[in-house]
Protein backbone atom coordinates (compact mmCIF):
# COMPACT_ATOMS: atom_id res chain seq x y z
CA UNK A 1 0.00 0.00 0.00
CA UNK A 2 1.34 3.42 -0.93
CA UNK A 3 2.30 5.84 1.81
CA UNK A 4 -0.35 8.51 2.41
CA UNK A 5 0.77 12.00 1.51
CA UNK A 6 0.62 14.88 3.95
CA UNK A 7 -0.39 17.24 1.13
CA UNK A 8 -3.06 18.48 1.12
CA UNK A 9 -4.16 17.72 4.65
CA UNK A 10 -7.50 16.04 5.16
CA UNK A 11 -9.95 17.88 7.41
CA UNK A 12 -9.23 15.60 10.42
CA UNK A 13 -5.47 15.98 9.84
CA UNK A 14 -5.81 19.76 9.76
CA UNK A 15 -7.79 19.88 12.99
CA UNK A 16 -5.35 17.58 14.78
CA UNK A 17 -2.48 19.84 13.76
CA UNK A 18 -4.46 22.91 14.80
CA UNK A 19 -4.79 21.50 18.32
CA UNK A 20 -1.08 21.77 18.95
CA UNK A 21 -1.30 25.56 18.74
CA UNK A 22 -3.03 25.36 22.13
CA UNK A 23 -0.04 23.49 23.52
CA UNK A 24 1.08 19.93 24.05
CA UNK A 25 -1.80 17.44 23.97
CA UNK A 26 -2.63 13.77 24.24
CA UNK A 27 -5.08 11.91 22.00
CA UNK A 28 -8.06 12.24 24.33
CA UNK A 29 -7.53 16.00 24.68
CA UNK A 30 -7.28 16.35 20.89
CA UNK A 31 -10.51 14.43 20.25
CA UNK A 32 -12.41 16.45 22.86
CA UNK A 33 -11.07 19.79 21.63
CA UNK A 34 -11.87 19.09 17.97
CA UNK A 35 -15.37 17.87 18.82
CA UNK A 36 -16.02 21.03 20.88
CA UNK A 37 -14.44 23.43 18.39
CA UNK A 38 -16.49 22.07 15.49
CA UNK A 39 -19.70 21.56 17.52
CA UNK A 40 -19.48 17.85 16.75
CA UNK A 41 -19.14 18.30 12.97
CA UNK A 42 -15.70 16.67 13.08
CA UNK A 43 -15.49 13.65 15.33
CA UNK A 44 -12.20 11.80 15.56
CA UNK A 45 -12.58 8.10 16.27
CA UNK A 46 -9.63 6.29 17.83
CA UNK A 47 -8.63 4.62 14.57
CA UNK A 48 -8.52 7.89 12.65
CA UNK A 49 -6.89 9.88 15.43
CA UNK A 50 -4.14 7.42 16.27
CA UNK A 51 -3.40 6.78 12.59
CA UNK A 52 -2.93 10.54 12.12
CA UNK A 53 -0.75 10.81 15.25
CA UNK A 54 1.35 7.85 14.10
CA UNK A 55 1.80 9.37 10.63
CA UNK A 56 2.66 12.76 12.09
CA UNK A 57 5.17 11.23 14.47
CA UNK A 58 6.87 9.16 11.75
CA UNK A 59 6.99 12.24 9.48
CA UNK A 60 8.48 14.35 12.32
CA UNK A 61 5.47 16.70 12.35
CA UNK A 62 4.97 16.03 16.07
CA UNK A 63 7.11 14.47 18.76
CA UNK A 64 6.36 12.62 21.95
CA UNK A 65 7.15 14.77 24.97
CA UNK A 66 5.86 12.62 27.84
CA UNK A 67 4.22 9.34 28.65
CA UNK A 68 2.20 8.38 31.74
CA UNK A 69 0.80 4.88 31.43
CA UNK A 70 -1.20 4.83 28.18
CA UNK A 71 -1.39 8.64 28.01
CA UNK A 72 1.17 9.97 25.51
CA UNK A 73 1.54 13.72 25.11
CA UNK A 74 2.82 15.21 21.86
CA UNK A 75 4.23 18.56 20.79
CA UNK A 76 4.40 20.15 17.35
CA UNK A 77 7.81 20.38 15.67
CA UNK A 78 9.22 23.09 13.44
CA UNK A 79 8.28 20.94 10.45
CA UNK A 80 4.74 20.71 11.83
CA UNK A 81 4.54 24.48 12.25
CA UNK A 82 5.52 24.93 8.60
CA UNK A 83 3.03 22.31 7.46
CA UNK A 84 0.26 24.06 9.42
CA UNK A 85 1.19 27.52 8.06
CA UNK A 86 1.31 26.19 4.49
CA UNK A 87 -2.12 24.56 4.87
CA UNK A 88 -3.67 27.71 6.36
CA UNK A 89 -2.31 29.69 3.39
CA UNK A 90 -3.70 27.10 0.95
CA UNK A 91 -7.13 27.20 2.57
CA UNK A 92 -7.14 31.02 2.55
CA UNK A 93 -6.40 30.93 -1.19
CA UNK A 94 -9.30 28.53 -1.69
CA UNK A 95 -11.63 30.91 0.13
CA UNK A 96 -10.44 33.88 -1.97
CA UNK A 97 -11.09 31.87 -5.13
CA UNK A 98 -14.55 30.91 -3.89
CA UNK A 99 -15.44 34.51 -3.02
CA UNK A 100 -14.25 35.76 -6.41
CA UNK A 101 -16.36 33.11 -8.12
CA UNK A 102 -19.67 34.24 -6.60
Amino acid sequence: MAKKSLYPLTEPMFYVLMCFHRGDMCGTEIAEYVRGLTNGRVSLGPGTLYTILSTYQSEKVIEKVSSEGRRITYSITEKGEKLYADEVARLRSCLVDAEENQ
